[in-house]
């Protein structure tokens, strides 16, 4: 705003300037003309001077040609004989100067270029010039009234129609900042929003956003909303992924709490059995056998939950090579010893095939996957372990299948079979010492070599399958 009234200041300053010099110029011109005018009668009356009395003849004011208010003096040898000032209001038509305006009018050099001179009993300034011929000199002088009232008339239309454009521009200033800035108000009317949310605890449902129309990136407004939204689609992700966090967390410390509560309760009674009945080595034998046999399966609870812990803290795993062909055959040995009842078959290529990553972990996932088709199968089903190799993204993968034809696992159960503390059969599941851990831990493990695991159940098939990149994939 500062700088608009600058430039309207300088605008109307030098359009005054311009404006005086062209009207001044105007002036002197009228001026050369009256001079002649006056000089005229002179030269035709041989010695007749002009006087104020001739001016007022017929032709007076008319008869010199002079116009309204115009000044002449007339000086011969040095002295003022002759001064006045046309007065078309006046009865004689002009009126004599006093003899204070003598010295001025005598001040005034011949052939001089015109000048502007205060003239003592008159109410504006002069412009006067002076000639002489023949020993007559002649001060003509024209009133600069009209021209700077016409100045002073240009100055009020500017400075009139100066303020009425700033105080317009003012409002529309104000109007124009204040609609282009209704955006960024929505904008921070949406981050004041968020800030009332509760996002220390809790589910939280951000789903407040910028308007999309605050949100056009060919705008600095716009590049803002987008941030906004992105910043709060980023944080939004961050409260779900927490919340799911924490839930897992509960879920987890409630069901290992609940794992851990039944064999405590089994040894805490079974101990409580033993010392009633401490004289019956019977009964005190079979309590401390059971107290044994718990005891173990806490252990195995306390191992598992360990290791998922190791593998949650992404603790690395040993990276080695390992022959996959050898470590199958080993799992599937030991679990024909442990499952006599049932059929056990291998499908392996005729090359070894090696991954890169922890022997002892990889034996667990195919001990538990075999262990889990053996505890949900019947007695006299098959379970066929496979081997193959696959080119996939990277290079090569191996390709691990571990196929039972028992009842299949429920479609509803399928989607989180590989969570913890997830069983089909609970009945059956904790009378075969299953801590519901064993699917969870294949899932950790398979995950932490960079690899997939998923199963895909009907009733009379049942797939695993486990992707692991190769040695040289």
């Amino acid at each position: 705003m500062a700088l608009i009234v600058v430039v309207c200041a300088v605008v109307g300053v030098t359009t005054e300037l311009f404006l005086s010099r062209y009207l001044m110029r105007q002036l002197d011109a009228q001026l050369q003309t009256a001079n002649e005018f006056v000089f005229g009668p002179v030269e035709r009356s041989a010695g007749s001077l002009p006087s104020c009395s001739a001016a007022s003849r017929p032709g007076g004011p008319g008869g010199f040609g002079q116009s309204a208010y115009s000044l002449t003096g007339v000086i011969v040898d040095g002295q003022v004989v002759n001064a006045w000032t046309v007065t078309p209001k006046s009865s004689t038509g002009c009126t004599p100067l006093s003899a204070d305006a003598d010295a001025v009018l005598l001040s005034i050099a011949p052939a001089a270029a015109p000048q502007t001179v205060t003239i003592p009993g008159l109410d504006s300034s002069y412009r006067v010039e002076a000639s002489t011929r023949n020993g007559v000199t002649v001060v003509s002088g024209l009133s600069t009234a009209q021209v700077q009232g016409s100045l002073f008339q240009l100055a009020m239309i500017l400075l009139i129609v100066t303020g009425v454009a700033l105080i317009a521009g003012g409002f529309a200033v104000v109007w124009i900042v204040r609609r282009s800035l209704r955006p960024l108000d929505r904008v921070a009317a949406t981050a004041r929003q968020v800030t009332t949310l509760p996002l220390d605890r809790g589910e939280v449902d951000l789903g407040v956003r910028v308007p999309e129309q605050d949100t056009d990136t060919r705008t600095e407004v716009g590049q803002v909303g987008a941030a906004l939204n992105q910043m709060l689609g980023h944080v939004s992700g961050a409260l779900k992924s927490r919340q799911e966090s924490e839930t897992r967390v509960r879920q987890f410390v409630a069901d290992a709490s609940h794992e851990l509560r039944t064999p405590l309760a089994s040894i805490r009674g079974y101990a409580e059995l033993a010392r009633r009945d401490e004289h019956d080595a019977q009964t005190v034998g079979h309590a401390l056998r059971r107290v044994e046999s718990e005891s173990a399966r806490m252990s195995t609870l306390v191992d598992d939950l360990l290791l998922l812990a190791r593998l949650d803290s992404g603790r690395p795993l040993s990276a080695d090579q390992v022959d996959m062909s050898m470590l199958i055959i080993d799992a599937v040995s030991d679990a024909r010893v442990a499952g006599a009842t049932h059929r056990w078959q291998l499908d392996l290529p005729e090359e070894p095939v090696t991954v890169i990553g922890d022997g002892a972990r990889l034996h667990q996932v195919l001990t538990n996957l075999l262990a889990n088709a053996r505890t949900h199968t019947p007695a006299g089903s098959t379970v066929r372990c496979g081997l193959r190799t696959e080119a996939g993204p990277g290079g090569t993968w191996a390709v691990i299948t571990v196929t039972d034809d028992g009842p299949g696992i429920p479609a509803a159960l399928q989607p989180e079979i590989f969570n913890r503390f997830v069983r089909g059969d609970s009945s059956r599941s904790r009378g075969a010492g299953s801590t519901g851990l064993g699917l969870a831990i294949v899932a950790a493990v398979v995950g932490a070599h960079r690899g997939t695991v998923t199963v895909q159940s009907r009733p009379g098939r049942t797939v695993f399958t486990v992707r692991l990149p190769g040695a040289t994939g």
